[in-house]
């Protein structure tokens, strides 16, 4: 398996999730700084231009909620997708609202382009980010964190995603200090093995 990736992006999601399942794969960083997500040659990888992209025997897997599927389903006896469908779909139902909204929320600050073409419109969309990215971190505290984790005590392919959006609260203005479960989230996450290998590989 080859990943594509770029730091600061929700993309580190993936090789957490790689770590946990125990699975080995190499790494490429995409250079958002040298605009390479836009350029031909990766979108021959990835026509949308976004990551993350796993590479896996000649097809490439995009979109963050697909590959941790993926990855839940290739390495099941790591067990991060539980087996009980209602508790399935609450895990996929968290991943689906990270990416439905939570990311959208973060995007209208650093990618306010991407809705807009005025800067006045831009920074508009700015503005709201503290707003909406701290009603999202109200839902997480309140709704999605169970335990130490989504699902309790038990690591599942949705606590990387949660955790990569979680280090973007404080650079949106929320004051993480006013979500106790979340900070529980985010030591309990530094402590893994998995969180550890990525920060070491220079990945955040």
């Amino acid at each position: 398996m080859k990943l594509y990736y770029a730091p600061g992006t929700v993309s580190v999601t993936i090789p957490i999730a790689l770590h946990e399942a125990g699975l080995a794969f190499d790494s490429y960083k995409v250079s958002f700084k040298d605009g390479e997500q836009t350029k031909p040659a990766y979108h021959q990888i990835n026509p949308k231009g976004r990551v993350p992209a796993l590479e896996v025997e000649g097809t490439v897997l995009t979109e963050t909620g697909a590959i941790l599927d993926y990855i839940a389903a290739i390495a099941p006896g790591a067990r991060l997708m539980p087996e009980a469908p209602v508790e399935a779909a609450r895990v996929r139902g968290v991943i689906h609202y990270l990416a439905s909204t939570m990311q959208v929320n973060h995007a209208h600050g650093p990618r306010a382009y991407r809705w807009a073409e005025r800067e006045e419109s831009h920074a508009d969309m700015r503005a709201q980010v503290p707003k909406t990215m701290t009603a999202s971190a109200t839902y997480v505290e309140e709704h999605c964190l169970t335990g130490p984790f989504v699902m309790g005590d038990r690591v599942t392919v949705a606590d990387p995603h949660l955790f990569v959006m979680c280090q973007w609260l404080k650079g949106d203005g929320v004051d993480v200090a006013n979500f106790p479960r979340i900070t529980a989230f985010r030591e309990a996450m530094e402590a893994r093995a998995s969180v550890k290998a990525v920060r070491a590989a220079g990945m955040f």
